[in-house]
């Protein structure tokens, strides 16, 4: 090996554009949110004042801050046990599928690439109440239209349906790839000893595709903390801030109300609601997959 490259200084002078990268990205970003999370800036004016933690006591005790919170934690759970168990099917099925099966992976990966904008005009004409699908296909059965977007029971799971459909096919691609990375020989020697399609799928692709599945449910509880574009094309929050979550609260109040202060201190919770979520998740499910023997 080259003398130079035995060298432990040449290793680090390799990290030093990496560092650099997460000083600028990451630990910047939020070391400044903390910072003005703790003023009264609006965002414009050349001075501030500190006010210690009066943003977040004032976040704590507003009704639509909890609201929000609520509306972020139907996204982690309609994710984590509606759409994963949907996307693990879906990846089974076709993983199975022996003609065409390029074509439903393409199929079900192109909303991934779509604009959010685009997915949310698309199913804002599907949900529309007079010439919508959905009210369409209702329409047959003899009931009554439903206001998807505008009533406050149906906006909600409106919005979950919508961004699940956009998000499914990605996280299809994923598991995919997991199961058919699978040895053949593992099946085939099942199939030989009498075992169903069913008995396969549960007892060896099943386990096998656990480290993947876990992945998709971290990015999915990711994916719902920071969800905004969505709900800012379909509802903006609305109807009466029924869909409002903490990423469209802290915009609402840092760009539109002008208190710039107050929105960082939402950010930094989103950031601590986050960490503390996946912490959890990494303790309870993540180690307990790894320990899993074949």
């Amino acid at each position: 090996m080259n003398k130079a490259m035995r060298s432990p200084l040449m290793y680090a002078l390799f990290l030093i554009p990496t560092f650099v990268g997460i000083v600028l990205f990451f630990i910047y970003p939020v070391a400044n949110a903390a910072f003005y999370s703790f003023t009264d800036w609006n965002g414009i004016a050349k001075t501030y004042n500190f006010t210690g933690l009066a943003n977040y006591t004032k976040s704590m005790s507003q009704n639509a801050f909890w609201v929000s919170v609520k509306n972020n934690g139907f996204f982690i759970l309609f994710s984590v046990f509606i759409q994963v168990p949907l996307i693990i099917l879906f990846s089974l099925l076709i993983a199975n599928v022996k003609k065409l099966k390029g074509l439903y992976k393409t199929a079900v990966f192109m909303p991934s690439v779509m604009s959010t904008a685009v997915i949310g005009i698309l199913w804002g004409f599907i949900y529309e109440p007079d010439i919508g699908l959905f009210n369409h296909v209702l329409g047959l059965f003899g009931i009554d239209k439903v206001y998807w977007l505008s009533d406050r029971n149906w906006a909600m799971i409106s919005i979950l349906i919508t961004n699940a459909w956009q998000w499914t096919g990605f996280y299809i691609v994923m598991v995919l790839a997991a199961i058919i990375s699978i040895p053949k020989e593992l099946d085939e020697a099942a199939m030989i000893d009498g075992a169903t399609g069913f008995q396969r799928a549960m007892r060896i692709t099943m386990p096998l595709i656990m480290p993947i599945v876990s992945v998709v449910i971290m990015l999915s509880i990711a994916g719902a903390m920071k969800a905004a574009d969505i709900i800012i094309v379909m509802t903006k929050g609305g109807p009466a801030g029924s869909t409002e979550v903490m990423a469209t609260y802290m915009l609402k109040h840092s760009i539109t109300s002008f208190k710039y202060g107050y929105g960082n201190s939402i950010a930094v919770l989103i950031f601590i609601f986050t960490l503390i979520i996946t912490a959890l998740y990494q303790v309870l499910v993540v180690r307990r997959t790894e320990r899993i023997e074949y």
